[in-house]
């Protein structure tokens, strides 16, 4: 299904006939996951405005150009960041690996560093960690500024890669999104943040898939843009189908441990019985073949 934020775009693209897309965005976003006993639990939060993530979304957002800034890094590196990610170029896998490390922290206050690689930060929902996120999100302090003062080290080894995300090219904001999943460390929980956040909660995959044809969650939510919305006009694409992948493993372990290709997954505009949809490739494994989704 389309989200309606979309139709416009598509409804353009089609009566125009097709032309050169808008350039996207670069981004990283973190699937925070937990064991729970109801099942695999996942992050979501509600985004304001239109934002090419989805109404409803993993934490994320654009890289920036501090991103770049020298920081202090332990666990894997940049160059087997690029080889995990299926890229030649080094720095722009060491962008979005720092990038999604720094939203991470703006929206959530889970914050993937430490001393060294047997150390986590701990106890992040402070007022002083919450006044450092929010001069973070309002770029009146950078993140690695932050982590030097604290003598802190991004721990790059609690990421996961998961999948790359590009938006469709009809869109009028576009994202090339790279989806990464971590555990909470030890001490830590998801906060949202004082001058942004206005909804945000642990989910069950399971039950949000089992509920996505109702407007269940959207009401919950309770915003203008939510309620009376299904799953599939509250996340984008890419989101509901991790979502499937996760109400279908077997816990955190499993759903870590899936081997995924490296590809560039994108919906495609087609037209089916007079509606609009979005096609998507299904992920890909390692050995199997793509199948398409609707």
């Amino acid at each position: 299904m389309l989200p309606p934020d979309l139709e416009g775009a598509a409804q353009s693209w089609l009566e125009h006939g097709e032309r050169t897309p808008r350039a996207a965005r670069l981004a990283s976003s973190v699937v925070l996951l937990r064991d729970a006993p109801t099942g695999l639990e996942t992050w979501l939060g509600y985004r304001p405005g239109s934002s090419p993530l989805g109404v409803l979304a993993f934490p994320g957002g654009s890289l920036e150009a501090t991103d770049d800034d020298a920081v202090s890094w332990l666990g894997p590196s940049p160059q087997h960041w690029a080889e995990q990610m299926g890229t030649d170029d080094v720095g722009l896998a060491r962008r979005h690996v720092v990038g999604a490390i720094r939203e991470l922290f703006e929206e959530t206050g889970v914050l993937l560093a430490g001393p060294d690689l047997s150390t986590t930060v701990e106890a992040t929902s402070t007022p002083e960690w919450m006044r450092a996120r929010i001069a973070v999100a309002e770029q009146e302090k950078s993140f690695i500024d932050v982590l030097a003062k604290r003598g802190l080290s991004i721990r790059t080894d609690l990421l996961k890669p998961l999948v790359n995300w590009l938006s469709p090219d009809f869109a009028h904001r576009r994202f090339n999104t790279r989806y990464f999943a971590a555990t909470v460390p030890v001490n830590q929980q998801p906060t949202l943040l004082e001058s942004k956040g206005v909804w945000g909660r642990w989910v069950c995959a399971s039950k949000v898939i089992a509920e996505r044809d109702t407007t269940a969650l959207g009401d919950e939510v309770g915003q203008e843009n939510t309620v009376g919305l299904t799953l599939g006009q509250l996340l984008v694409p890419g989101s509901e189908i991790m979502l499937e992948k996760m109400a279908a493993a077997n816990g955190c372990i499993a759903y870590l441990s899936y081997k995924r290709k490296a590809h560039v997954y994108q919906p495609k505009l087609v037209e089916e019985g007079g509606k609009l949809m979005l096609e998507v490739e299904a992920a890909k494994t390692v050995a199997g073949e793509p199948q398409r989704e609707r």
